[in-house]
């Protein structure tokens, strides 16, 4: 149960306000549960190769959700999975040998700048170019060989599109993807280049994972969600696994410890696994979800106690960041683990791409660098603390990277 993870920190410590025991999405889930919906049609498009889903436009993501009895099923049978700190080992098994085990770097100027020890764990260098790869690949991986021949589906603006893509060209698997139309140029020709057949669709006025349940319905295809996915949630914990070895091999353990984490968050699939693994080792710790201005709905949701999305689905530089609500999974873990939740502007996103060219020597996209515009809005707020900082992606089309240098 995840109360075993949680009461490392709610037991005798100060929780969040926004802590909530896991009754209450169980009772949201349940709720949910009871409406019911129609089905759109999926047909052969005779001037397009592949099929072309015929999707009704709803007014609103959130009525759609509860209209549909089967997303309402598998967000209910998603909450009995939520996966525990030894589904994270056993992916770091699953991944070993095949996902790069990033660095965990300390850069002088920025210890200087923050008066705290900063160690940036550099996921742009991972395969694929972001933290993505991990838990496509652990998922992918546990699928059966006859789930497997049935191929798989995904949703994503990029990072997770080439994770789920390159993952299945590893273990010969066909992967289709859905991908908002003004995805980064660079992420589609990525995916494209792993061999995933690419559907696109308008973010604002189509629902993506209606599109991508209708293609699963159609050909039996198993649905790798970007972050509402148990096995997705444990291979990105993988993430904070190294975090915490590597911290080790520094000298910094749970006699020594671990104070804040910084981590770029979307759907919060990402953050939640790390939570898990870094809450293991340092339970004091305390972890910040980081969002860009505007689409800020995990910090909103954090506050609240509930899930809360955003009333935008386009208008920040950081692509990748842009879900429009928490995943059920993942809230559930983080809104027991996480302290308060942050935001940058899209300025400060590509002052910390910036920053990272120049004195990290990483290239950086935007979303990828949230968690370091935050750690540079703080100055000094948090001298004398040990800090992680995840750099979650760095899939940057050579014109945003050219408007953050200028």
């Amino acid at each position: 149960m995840l109360q075993s993870v949680a009461s490392k920190r709610l037991n005798g410590q100060q929780a969040h306000p926004a802590h909530f025991s896991l009754h209450i999405f169980y009772s949201f889930t349940a709720f949910s549960a009871l409406f019911m919906g129609l089905r759109a049609g999926i047909g052969p498009n005779p001037g397009v190769s592949g099929w072309i889903i015929n999707i009704p436009k709803p007014s609103c993501v959130f009525m759609n959700r509860l209209l549909d009895s089967d997303a309402a099923t598998r967000d209910a049978q998603a909450m009995k999975n939520i996966p525990q700190f030894k589904d994270v080992l056993d992916a770091a098994g699953r991944i070993d040998n095949i996902a790069r085990k990033t660095p965990l770097l300390e850069n002088q100027l920025l210890n200087e700048m923050t008066g705290a020890r900063v160690f940036i764990k550099p996921e742009n260098l991972q395969r694929t170019g972001s933290f993505k790869f991990r838990g496509a690949y652990n998922a992918i991986s546990m699928l059966e060989s006859s789930q497997k021949k049935n191929g798989v589906v995904a949703c994503s603006s990029g990072n997770h599109a080439q994770g789920v893509a390159e993952a299945a060209r590893l273990m010969g698997v066909e992967a289709t993807i859905v991908m908002p139309e003004d995805s980064p140029s660079i992420k589609l020709e990525r995916t494209k280049r792993s061999g995933a057949r690419i559907i696109t669709y308008n973010r604002n006025e189509e629902d993506r994972d209606a599109i991508a349940r209708r293609i699963c319905e159609h050909n039996g295809a198993n649905y790798i969600h970007p972050f509402n996915n148990p096995n997705v949630i444990a291979g990105q914990g993988t993430t904070g696994l190294e975090i915490a070895w590597q911290l080790g091999e520094a000298g910094i353990n749970t006699g020594n410890k671990l104070d804040r984490a910084l981590v770029c968050t979307g759907g919060g699939g990402l953050t939640s696994g790390l939570a898990l693994a870094l809450t293991h080792y340092f339970p004091e710790i305390k972890i910040h979800s980081v969002e860009p201005e505007g689409f800020d709905d995990y910090r909103r949701s954090l506050i609240a106690g509930k899930r809360v999305a955003n009333l935008k689905k386009s208008g920040s530089v950081c692509d990748a960041l842009l879900s429009e609500e928490p995943g059920e999974i993942g809230f559930a873990i983080n809104s027991n683990l996480l302290d308060e939740g942050l935001t940058v502007s899209d300025m400060d996103a590509l002052k910390a791409v910036k920053f990272a060219f120049h004195e990290l020597k990483l290239v950086v996209e935007p979303g990828g660098a949230v968690a370091l515009a935050a750690l540079l809005n703080a100055e000094k707020s948090w001298a004398g603390e040990t800090i992680v900082c995840i750099i979650s992606g760095g899939n940057i089309d050579p014109q945003m990277m050219a408007n953050a240098l200028s």
